[in-house]
């Protein structure tokens, strides 16, 4: 799980993906991206969460997002959160994994 503070923006989305890249290297565990701290999101870090969840996708492990008002706001209006499996808050997310 990585949980992120501060804004996911074309300023940050380069080194967010890079360090989300080398940290689950070679590793088949879920992904649970944690953006409840997150005061803001844009194009760009929708995109990178977008590759995220396709790079999941094709090694075949679980990859969900927690949010807060303003991500899923944000995710919604792109009609995003089924692909990237959009959970409210960490313990659904947990819940979901488990199940």
């Amino acid at each position: 799980m990585f949980r992120f503070t501060g804004q996911l923006d074309a300023y940050s989305d380069k080194q967010f993906t890079e360090f989300v890249h080398q940290e689950k290297e070679g590793s088949s565990l879920p992904l649970v991206i944690d953006l409840s701290k997150i005061d803001f999101i844009d194009s760009s870090g929708l995109g990178a969460l977008v590759q995220l969840a396709k790079d999941c996708n094709q090694t075949k492990n679980k990859f969900l997002v927690v949010g807060n008002a303003r991500v899923v706001q944000t995710v919604k209006l792109v009609r995003l959160e089924e692909f990237l499996h959009l959970q409210p808050d960490l313990p659904t997310a947990l819940d979901q994994l488990a199940s």
